[in-house]
């Protein structure tokens, strides 16, 4: 019975930690130069989809009415909070990995091909975008 009630009790802890690998949810990306926090990015899903949006700005020069002036697509001259940067990644079939879309870098308007991670059981998420052979990886921190 004790046996039982411990294998309950560690199953019980192990559920919100198994729910939490997933890039849903929100996070804090870091300046790669500086380390400084940047933003607070919401992912949601929808369909099997993710999208990931600013909802926080943490420079210290961001200004609330800041905008997209460097994006050349449908996001051009958009308020940067609130601004979709994250479009159409979904979960690969084999691995924790979501990938297939894109995330868009506003401060020089490209968009790169996507590759999301999530590591450390699901605390911190790999963040990859590239452009060909070329690309950076950050590793965001998990918020909620």
């Amino acid at each position: 019975m004790k046996h039982a009630l411990t294998t309950i009790i560690l199953g019980a802890i192990a559920l919100p930690a198994m729910a939490q690998v997933t890039p849903v949810g929100l996070w804090r990306n870091s300046d790669d130069k500086t380390g400084e926090a940047k933003a607070d990015i919401r992912i949601t899903e929808e369909a099997g989809v993710l999208s990931g949006k600013i909802e926080k700005r943490l420079l210290k020069d961001a200004k609330p009415g800041d905008l997209c002036t460097e994006c050349s697509d449908d996001r051009k001259g958009k308020p940067l909070l609130g601004l979709e940067i994250i479009r159409g990644a979904k979960k690969a079939q084999d691995a924790e990995v979501w990938e297939g879309g894109k995330i868009l870098d506003p401060e020089n308007g490209r968009n790169y091909t996507l590759k999301m991670t999530p590591i450390e059981g699901g605390k911190k998420l790999q963040v990859r975008g590239s452009f060909g052979p070329f690309g950076r990886t950050q590793t965001w921190v998990r918020i909620q």
